[in-house]
């Protein structure tokens, strides 16, 4: 299936009586959470925030949170939890990093029907395979005591053994867009039977073109279920989104209004150089003392992969993720 990215001229409309209701937190002066934990990792917790256990939340997903060092709620899950345990349909606007996986996914967790009957009761539409893969195991492992089914689906694998896997039964699936939507126009992914449906990263997937896809997914699971949305940004193709398809939700911001995109816990430098002398620049940069793992944005896949090599030469242990790559070599890597 090919997404080709487009742009909505499509303004916002005014606001009107049905408009979301906005929930605010304010995140200045938190002490910094442990970040230990994959799901810690850049989310702020009050030390007086509530716990987990104190929410209405079954005991076996209490248990396993613990025991990867979360009891207290970040701030994106103490506004959501309430509101998402009681079936409500949410809006939230969170950047990633802020702990809103659980704040989806426990609620989803929480709901579903246990031992189901193969049926998918649950489904989260995530951008890309990386978060695929990413939101899957954090939900496998906050359920691993319920005994959950759990199903990444995503392009760029064989789809026979996803299939195999639906035909086998499954009770949450997370997916990418064009995959989700192959496979349930082929009627291997029946969604019948969704009651709880989250968009991830939506405006991540407006950006790459893959609303459409989304919209007709939407038109495939049940009218009468729960929908949540999480963005970090509220472009206005992804406000018509909510207000087509959410019911009355409720918006809530985990953050300042005007707080940037970039954490506050970030530092940020720039460095002037030569496109000749980058590698060596960089090389440099890599050797500091504790630097520990690294990520490189490059503006192309070609710069991506010289440079992966340059490093490689260098000694470093290097690779390269983009585009032009299979999953397995993006996996590898």
């Amino acid at each position: 299936m090919t997404n080709t990215p487009g742009e909505r001229s499509e303004q916002p409309d005014a606001p009107g009586p049905t408009d979301p209701v906005t929930l605010e937190h304010s995140e200045a002066g938190v002490d910094e959470s442990d970040t230990s934990h994959p799901l810690r990792a850049g989310a702020p917790v009050r030390p007086e925030a509530p716990k987990f256990s104190e929410f209405d939340i079954k005991p076996e997903i209490v248990r396993a949170l613990k025991e990867a060092g979360i009891e207290r709620t970040f701030a994106i899950q103490e506004l959501t939890l309430p509101l998402a345990l009681a079936g409500e349909d949410v809006i939230g606007q969170a950047r990633t990093g802020t702990g809103k996986t659980l704040g989806f996914g426990v609620p989803i967790l929480n709901r579903l029907t246990l031992p189901g009957d193969g049926t998918p009761q649950a489904l989260v539409v995530v951008p890309t395979r990386e978060l695929c893969l990413q939101v899957t195991h954090d939900l496998h492992d906050a359920g691993k005591y319920l005994g959950v089914r759990t199903l990444a689906v995503y392009g760029g694998r064989p789809y026979e053994s996803q299939i195999k896997a639906l035909k086998k039964g499954v009770d949450l699936v997370v997916g990418t867009p064009g995959r989700l939507l192959d496979l349930a126009e082929q009627r291997h992914l029946v969604l019948g039977k969704v009651s709880a449906l989250v968009l991830d990263e939506a405006d991540e997937m407006l950006d790459l073109g893959f609303l459409p896809d989304v919209e007709r997914i939407l038109q495939m699971v049940p009218e009468q279920r729960q929908t949540m949305l999480f963005s970090a940004t509220m472009p206005g193709p992804i406000i018509t989104l909510a207000r087509a398809f959410l019911h009355k939700p409720t918006h809530i911001r985990a953050e300042e209004v005007d707080q940037g995109a970039v954490h506050e816990r970030t530092a940020q430098f720039v460095y002037r150089a030569h496109a000749l002398d980058k590698p060596e620049l960089i090389a440099r940069v890599l050797q500091a003392k504790d630097r520990g793992l690294t990520m490189i944005f490059t503006r192309t896949k070609r710069t991506a992969q010289k440079l992966a090599d340059d490093l490689t030469e260098r000694g470093f242990a290097a690779g390269a993720v983009h585009g032009d790559l299979g999953q397995s070599a993006r996996e590898q890597a």
